[in-house]
């Protein structure tokens, strides 16, 4: 879910106001690592960190696979229902 959020709220900025978006991801992040039990595994790169520390915030290295696999998917899932429900503008001639 992690991953499917972060996307939404880039592109929901970038189409409103671009220069939100720094402000709406540290918010979303923050939010999100606070507020669930995950503590935000958004980030492929962040979950190989996560692996290798011995914190609250860190995971068993055997479920590694599956969180990359549930971000990528999450990562595809929000593709596809942004692009329905917010299309590019077609360019014009």
């Amino acid at each position: 879910m992690a991953t499917f959020g972060l996307p939404m709220v880039i592109w929901c900025c970038l189409r409103q106001h671009i220069t939100a978006v720094p402000y709406a991801v540290a918010a979303y992040i923050t939010s999100a690592y606070w507020f669930t039990a995950s503590t935000s595994f958004a980030n492929p790169a962040v979950t190989l960190a996560r692996a290798a520390s011995n914190t609250f915030a860190g995971i068993r290295p055997d479920d590694v696979a599956a969180f990359i696999l549930a971000q990528l998917l999450g990562a595809a899932a929000a593709t596809l229902v942004l692009r329905w429900l917010l299309p590019l503008p077609l360019p014009t001639d």
